[in-house]
């Protein structure tokens, strides 16, 4: 049986490595447009589909109570596996627009057998300060999907193809750590039978409803504010005729420092409530979507960038504690399934936000998109303090 003090950092590990996989497609974006004579649009376009992929698998997931029913470690070493397959195979053969959103669709299908199930199995080892637990677990998330960026932006580091590989080794790597040195976990209970109503059921509960719907909220904000942060790095940049942004090293200043936030706020929930700070989170980058103009306008790259290095930390730093909220708001047999529903819901809602601001970008200046995000956060706050 593997110490409980170091299932944790192996967990960590294991998910920052397997993520990885997420964004890759991101970060080497502009070599598939040039090698497959690909539309600059096909950004929105492959981002939705591992989206989607993910909201398909975590619905499937979900319904079929996979993650209660069968070992989760299990289920997330043969996920890892098969999306570091789909993953890699973009670099074989003469890619189209559909076959690379093909791929990209599976890759995001196995991912559910990863991200939330990493949870779960967080959830089965730390009933007790779960909040700091997951913390560091969607810090991994965060940090996983921001590495494509600075791999990319490293000059001649990495050719697109070994990005390709790199990350599927890496997520390979990853799913071994956890199939052979995290066995279930002592809290663990295992459904005594097949339940496809707890899809359902779980959203009868009136915590469980106040947290998801806050959860929903901040999805609508949080990747699409990660999908077009390099979109508004290269706009400041052509705004501003003297400045000269690395985009993809930004990018991933941007993008990771939430795994800062994720810490910070999982340090503060042993202070206070799961609740409370979750909804300063919440308050904080409502107000950052809010603001975004003014900053944009400003002619300082440094402010500009510390101000989008704020939001990168409190856009993400909620997430761990709605996971923590939704997990102990059902009993302990359910919490695999009802974190995996959750997040397929959640997931959805990212390829609405992420598709209207792809659509906007073409007829609107692209310093006021990120009003449209502060919609989600208002909602989920709304959600979060709902009396009834």
């Amino acid at each position: 049986m593997t110490s409980k003090k170091v299932v944790l950092p192996i967990i960590v590990l294991s998910q920052f490595c397997c993520t990885s996989l997420w964004f890759v497609g991101n970060a080497i974006i502009g070599d598939l447009v040039i090698n497959f004579n690909l539309n600059p649009s096909a950004l929105g376009d492959l981002t939705a589909a591992i989206q989607l992929g993910f909201i398909i698998g975590t619905f499937i997931f979900a319904m079929f109570t996979i993650a209660d029913w069968f070992s989760p470690s299990k289920v997330f070493f043969v996920s890892v596996i098969v999306a570091s397959l789909f993953n890699v195979l973009i670099v074989y053969g003469s890619q189209t627009l559909l076959s690379l959103i093909i791929l990209r669709f599976l890759t995001g299908f196995f991912l559910a057998g990863i991200y939330p199930v990493g949870m779960k199995i967080a959830s089965d080892y730390f009933e007790k300060g779960l909040g700091k637990s997951l913390s560091f677990l969607v810090g991994a998330l965060v940090l996983g999907t921001a590495f494509p960026h600075i791999l990319k932006g490293a000059p001649g580091l990495f050719f697109w193809k070994h990005l390709l590989y790199f990350t599927s080794v890496l997520a390979v790597l990853g799913g071994i750590l956890v199939v052979f040195f995290v066995p279930d976990g002592p809290f663990k209970k295992t459904l005594q039978k097949f339940d496809v109503a707890i899809c359902y059921n779980v959203f009868k509960i009136k915590k469980f409803r106040n947290a998801a719907f806050g959860y929903f909220g901040h999805m609508w904000e949080l990747y699409a504010f990660w999908v077009f942060v390099p979109v508004l790095l290269k706009a400041y940049s052509n705004f501003h005729d003297a400045t000269n942004i690395n985009i993809s090293l930004y990018s991933f200043y941007v993008i990771a420092i939430g795994s800062l936030g994720c810490v910070v706020s999982g340090y503060l929930s042993q202070r206070y409530s799961n609740k409370k700070v979750a909804g300063m989170a919440l308050a904080l980058s409502c107000m950052c979507c809010v603001v975004s103009p003014l900053f944009f306008i400003l002619n300082s790259e440094i402010t500009f960038v510390i101000f989008l290095m704020f939001w990168g930390m409190v856009v993400i730093a909620d997430s761990p504690l709605f996971s923590t909220l939704i997990a102990q708001s059902v009993v302990s047999e359910s919490k695999g399934t009802a974190l995996t529903i959750v997040n397929s819901i959640g997931f959805a809602i990212t390829i609405v936000s992420i598709q209207l601001l792809n659509y906007m970008q073409t007829v609107v200046e692209v310093k006021y998109l990120f009003l449209a995000l502060a919609i989600g956060p208002l909602i989920g706050l709304y959600s979060l303090y709902k009396k009834n």
